[in-house]
């Protein structure tokens, strides 16, 4: 299994900061109805239930915004995935179908409000790391142009950086040829329901997404 460390001074700016990594085999394939059935009753509840100015009150939304603010980046400007899905859904613009791995991984951020990125891990390096952006740093994201990287948190590898908690590049990114993957929740504090949260997103992926070969662990920046 791969372990992604976490950079010293990334810790220094949030000591709390923990990577729930859940590594599996998988077939890429158009999400079934039973996920898009479990995806859109999340859809309802947050539609009847939340409203802007409750997203930003949601603890796991209030801690990213947090981090990027002591890191230098505003959170206004380069929100963290979890929020700019549920604000899209708070504006009745609703979720892409993309396929069952990144649908799944769209369904556990909304349901934990943390930030969640898949990645095919037979695309990654040996030494992954979690660090922030260098100076001058930049990738093309996922269906967008360049992103400015400098400052972000970003998973990279020996190879460079291959994803942030706001955008991933096309570096990693879940194919129809994708066989292993490697999705990571973000949680910037110790007290974000991180364990109960992989726990939920094991059944999603075992359920909806035929995965098989399942394995887990948390990163707390211990190897680094």
């Amino acid at each position: 299994m791969k372990i992604i460390n976490i950079d010293k001074k990334l810790l220094e700016a949030c000591p709390n900061i923990q990577l729930g990594c859940i590594s599996y085999s998988v077939n890429v394939e158009k999400a079934n109805e039973e996920l898009w059935n479990e995806i859109n009753k999340q859809i309802l509840k947050i539609t009847k239930n939340m409203t802007m100015e409750d997203l930003y009150k949601q603890k796991n939304i209030e801690d990213s915004r947090n981090l990027y603010k002591s890191i230098g980046k505003d959170p206004h400007r380069y929100r963290v995935s979890s929020e700019a899905l549920i604000r899209r859904i708070i504006q009745g613009k609703g979720l892409y179908k993309i396929n069952n791995v990144v649908d799944a991984n769209n369904l556990i951020s909304i349901i934990s409000k943390l930030s969640v990125g898949s990645y095919d891990i037979d695309k990654l390096g040996d030494n992954l790391v979690f660090r922030i952006g260098k100076i001058g740093e930049s990738y093309k994201g996922i269906g967008k142009d360049i992103v400015n990287i400098e400052n972000l948190p970003v998973f990279s590898d020996e190879f460079g950086p291959y994803g942030s908690p706001t955008s991933d590049s096309e570096k990693a990114m879940i194919t129809n040829n994708t066989k292993n993957v490697l999705t990571v929740l973000i949680a910037f504090s110790d007290n974000s329901g991180l364990e109960q949260y992989m726990n939920e997103a094991t059944k999603i992926l075992e359920n909806y997404v035929g995965a098989t070969n399942i394995s887990t662990y948390i990163s707390k920046g211990e190897q680094e």
